[in-house]
């Protein structure tokens, strides 16, 4: 039971996953405060507020409120992440990529079929 479980963690692409995942959250951190410190006080200017989540408030009549800016600071978050992981890790590792080596086509089934008739041709003359 301990044998199989051992060999699933040490699977490679177990071990890449839980790497990825770390890594991840480490980065998510550094981009909330790029939102936080940067974008956040930029927005605040324009809307007067404290933080996106504050901003674009819409008072419901039940005394509810919609924050359409703590959407906005979600939307903006992801964004930002997307655009740097596709930057600095998709972009350069296709660069990276070797193409695939280039399969050399074979006959066709009418030349192979060509090649047959001429060779019965020749043994029926001899």
């Amino acid at each position: 039971m301990f044998k199989g479980f051992k060999e699933f963690l040490l699977r490679g692409n177990v071990v890449d996953l839980a790497v990825a995942v770390v890594i991840g959250a480490a980065f998510n951190a550094v981009v909330q405060k790029v939102v936080d410190s940067l974008i956040t006080p930029i927005i605040g200017m324009f809307f007067q507020a404290d933080s996106l989540d504050t901003a674009l408030m819409i008072q419901l009549p039940g005394g509810g409120a919609i924050g359409l800016g703590a959407v906005i600071g979600a939307v903006l978050n992801f964004v930002i992440v997307a655009a740097i992981v596709y930057f600095v890790f998709v972009l350069p590792m296709n660069k990276m990529r070797k193409p695939a080596p280039e399969v050399e086509a074979g006959p066709t089934q009418e030349e192979l079929l060509a090649e047959i008739r001429d060779l019965l041709r020749t043994q029926q003359k001899s």
